[in-house]
């Protein structure tokens, strides 16, 4: 019995026997070429069992090679390679943004913590109620205290002399853009005629006196500056007592302090002055804004922010050579009278005094009990005498205003210009007359 080998070869080596016949393996079989048809010579993937030294030849078992199916020409099928780059897929391109929005989301909420804790709120505690609209007070308009304290500070100026006493302080503003400054006569009067002005926002100029009118209480000065921002006058004639001022100045070297309160009275008359110097007359604003020393010079302001006096004087109840504080009681020039005598003193160096042409007597000085203001004598040629005035009749009324002292008669004459005519009521005797006056300047 025979199973194709010949196992008696020298050698021990198994030889194949062939298959049945002896015949000899045809040439370009599956057996001699090791492969398919048409394929490689030898391929370590292809399983040729015709070539398999260990098969019986002759097992009843057919060995079938396959051959190309379709043919030839038939394109093999693609492999597709797992490693090359291929198109997202609809899970990839939806879960890209959603990681994105997660971070972010996470992000957003660890900042948020952090600046609630530092803003003070931690833990969840939110602190104060939810915003609502300010009142109309706390908006800042143009029209409200804040918005004319910021229209005004820019023109007000602080007011320094050095003199043989020391230096004195008062306050100032701004009434023209190419320099000149309006303050008190009393703030200047005991310097050289030279001054250094302290500007809102901190800086100094130098300053020189244009000119002084101590009866008016009004000084003007000239600084060498550029860009200036000068102030806007009011009409001190349309002034009614309760309408509501701002006092801005350099109280106690207190700079650009704004003080609030209403027109107290208007035409309020008094004298005030220094020992040696001389007396001045007011027609004044009577305000109970807080005016302290150093507030000299400063502008009163109206409600739109236009300058309506001069701060000039208070009134304290402090004995002789005490300082004086403020009680409420504090007095203005007019702006009307302030800007007039300014005016002069640019033009010509000097202010002119309005006059009527007649000495008064002393306090008391009014005939039959009844008020009014006695005249001691008429100048010929003056406003009076033209009237048809004389020596011993009773000043009532002037303009409408009674008179109860010299000084009311003396105050509300220097209110008003030059030329103006003015009524006056007197009476000469028991008859009560009117006559119309045409003021004139002194001819000093």
């Amino acid at each position: 019995m025979t199973d194709g080998w010949d196992w008696r070869q020298p050698g021990g080596t198994p030889t194949p026997a062939g298959p049945p016949g002896g015949g000899a393996t045809p040439a370009g079989s599956p057996r001699a070429s090791g492969g398919p048809p048409g394929g490689p010579t030898s391929s370590p993937w292809w399983s040729d069992a015709l070539t398999d030294p260990w098969r019986d030849p002759y097992a009843p078992a057919a060995v079938v090679v396959p051959g190309p199916v379709g043919g030839a020409d038939v394109e093999p099928e693609r492999v597709t390679d797992p490693d090359a780059p291929g198109r997202p897929a609809l899970r990839q391109l939806l879960l890209i943004p959603l990681i994105t929005a997660l971070l972010a989301g996470t992000l957003g909420g660890a900042l948020g913590y952090v600046f609630a804790v530092r803003g003070g709120v931690a833990g969840g505690t939110v602190l104060g109620a939810d915003a609502a609209d300010p009142p109309a007070l706390a908006q800042r308009r143009p029209e409200s205290l804040a918005g004319v304290a910021e229209k005004i500070l820019p023109s007000v100026v602080t007011v320094r002399v050095a003199g043989l006493g020391g230096t004195s302080e008062g306050s100032g503003f701004i009434v023209s853009t190419d320099g000149h400054v309006v303050t008190n006569d009393h703030v200047v009067a005991g310097g050289p005629g030279k001054a250094t002005v302290v500007l809102n926002d901190g800086s100094t100029a130098a300053a020189t006196v244009v000119g002084r009118d101590p009866e008016s209480d009004i000084a003007v000065l000239k600084v060498s500056r550029t860009g200036l921002r000068p102030v806007q006058f009011g009409d001190s004639d349309a002034l009614a007592v309760g309408d509501p001022v701002l006092a801005v100045g350099s109280p106690l070297s207190l700079a650009n302090t704004v003080t609030a309160g209403i027109v107290s009275a208007v035409d309020r008359t008094m004298q005030a002055g220094e020992p040696g110097g001389p007396t001045r007359y007011y027609a004044a604003i009577q305000t109970d804004a807080a005016v302290n020393h150093g507030n000299s010079g400063g502008p009163l302001v109206d409600g739109a922010g236009r300058v309506v006096g001069v701060n000039s004087t208070i009134k304290s109840l402090v004995a002789d050579g005490q300082e004086a504080g403020n009680i409420g009681l504090a007095f203005a020039i007019p702006i009307n009278q302030a800007k007039r005598v300014t005016q002069e003193i640019i033009g010509t160096g000097k202010a002119r005094r309005t006059v009527i042409g007649a000495q008064v007597g002393g306090a008391g000085a009014a005939g039959g009990g009844a008020g009014g203001v006695r005249l001691a004598a008429v100048e010929p040629a003056g406003p009076a005498a033209g009237a048809g005035l004389r020596a011993g009749d009773v000043i009532l009324r002037l303009d409408g205003r009674p008179m109860a002292d010299s000084t009311d008669l003396i105050a509300l004459v220097r209110k008003f210009a030059p030329g103006s005519v003015v009524t006056v009521e007197y009476r000469r005797g028991s008859n009560r007359q009117n006559a119309s006056v045409t003021l004139a300047a002194d001819a000093k």
